[in-house]
């Protein structure tokens, strides 16, 4: 009765965790799922592990209820090919053979229980309710230990391709020059992280300020970049700095510089020129050490050509140019992205890390991305808060259907289009496909050796 009333107290507390309980026994499953409604917003059951694994790729459970003896594949070697690295997805065993070694086999998975049937409902509550204020506990954990090992992880572009290898090598190579640079790239590319990681990298021990250009009135721009004396316009009742004194030692982040008003760029020209500023409201100067880094989502030479630019100004920032591609052009890129912004959302959000099939990949790197990356991690996010995958949460007409396949492509086609999309969506890792694909490493070899088999016969 006890673990009936602490279970009663947390129940408003746990509402939205979710259990799956997996049971060859329909009688069981049946009993367990009325019990634990009551209490707990989703209870989902399945009476073998494959009907588990169907429900675990369409949602995230927080607990498991699993029978160790069940035909086909037990309930241990189930769990056993988990990916444990994921916050706080507990775990319950039932059995009804008391045997020694599935104990054993129980507590090496970190099962939080072991629970012999036949068992009192009661019994089942007090080891949920322990499970559930263990799970607290651990991704409380969980969040602190990834907020200190992410907490530098800006520090870089995420991605594996020639494009973000070759500039992360040039920030590598020039983070300790005093030259300005350029960044330029479509909205959400990341061009306020390149210009955070060339001052991570740097020797500069001022601060990193960032500025966005649009979203300051051009009347006040001057002010907010130079500061100001008291009395230099009206309402300006005592005096203050500007961000260049600020950044003073640092490095002064102008992004979206395209939209700095044609009066203030010769000003910002001056002071590139002669590293002093001037405050609004008097003629004394003021030197600074500053780096400027200047971004925009615009090509400046195109804006230069229509006289929106200065043209001497874009020739003394574009000392360090540097260009950063639309992810549309680097697909490759979309699974170490996803495997970063999962752990980095998992530890803001305190929920378990989405898992990604290969499936969900193909759909990733065939959506067009108009967003970039913010709008991938975006997307990430929602579909975590959201409980679903993220090809769930895309629109139909971005994607260009690389899934779909003519209605007159023999089978064997289809099944070897879709097990080379699956192992090139795993980088080639044949083993990831194979697990991917719900085979061994084994019949997927043998499959393809048998699609390249069928392919000599029909060239010949």
């Amino acid at each position: 009765m006890q673990a009936q009333q602490v279970d009663v107290k947390l129940a408003g507390e746990r509402a939205a965790l979710s259990i799956l309980i997996v049971d060859d026994e329909q009688g069981i499953c049946d009993f367990l799922e009325r019990a634990l409604s009551k209490h707990y917003s989703v209870v989902d059951v399945a009476s073998c592990t494959a009907q588990a694994e169907a429900l675990r790729s369409k949602r995230l459970y927080d607990l498991l209820i699993v029978d160790i003896n069940m035909p086909g594949q037990s309930g241990i070697d189930w769990v056993q090919n988990f990916d444990h690295n994921m916050p706080g997805v507990e775990v319950i065993f039932m059995t009804g053979f008391a045997e020694l070694d599935n104990a054993v086999a129980a507590v090496r998975l970190g099962a939080q229980d072991f629970i012999l049937k036949p068992f009192r409902l009661e019994q089942m509550l007090g080891a949920v309710a322990r499970c559930f204020a263990n799970l607290r506990l651990s991704r409380a954990n969980y969040v602190y230990q990834q907020r200190l090992s992410h907490q530098d992880n800006n520090s870089a572009m995420i991605g594996g391709s020639a494009a973000i290898l070759a500039i992360n090598a040039l920030i590598t190579r020039v983070a300790n020059t005093r030259s300005s640079v350029l960044i330029e790239g479509e909205t959400g590319t990341g061009k306020e992280l390149v210009a955070s990681a060339l001052h991570q990298h740097s020797a500069r021990t001022g601060p990193f300020v960032p500025v966005n250009c649009a979203a300051i009135a051009p009347n006040l721009i001057e002010s907010e970049l130079f500061g100001h004396v008291k009395g230099a316009f009206t309402n300006a009742g005592k005096a203050r700095q500007g961000l260049f004194s600020y950044a003073d030692g640092g490095t002064l982040f102008l992004d979206e510089i395209s939209e700095m008003p044609l009066a203030l760029q010769g000003k910002l020209l001056r002071v590139l020129e002669e590293s002093k500023i001037r405050p609004l409201g008097t003629d004394r100067e003021k030197a600074v050490d500053v780096r400027i880094i200047a971004a925009s989502n615009k090509s400046l030479a195109e804006l230069v050509d229509k006289q929106l630019f200065r043209a001497d100004l874009y020739y003394r920032l574009n000392i360090l140019p540097i260009v950063l591609p639309p992810l549309r052009d680097r697909p490759e890129d979309i699974a170490l992205l996803c495997e970063h912004f999962c752990r980095q959302l998992s530890a803001e959000l305190a929920l378990p890390s989405s898992r990604l099939s290969a499936n969900d990949l193909i759909h990733l790197q065939d959506y067009s991305w108009p967003g970039n990356v913010r709008e991938l991690r975006n997307l990430l996010e929602r579909s975590m808060l959201l409980n679903c995958t993220p090809a769930d949460l895309l629109q139909p007409q971005a994607t260009q259907q690389q899934g779909s396949y003519p209605l007159n492509w023999p089978l064997n086609k289809v099944q070897q289009q879709h097990i080379e999309q699956v192992l090139s969506a795993c980088s080639g890792n044949k083993s990831q496909a194979a697990r991917q694909l719900g085979i061994t490493r084994k019949t997927l070899d043998r499959k393809r050796h048998a699609m390249t088999d069928s392919l000599d016969l029909n060239t010949h």
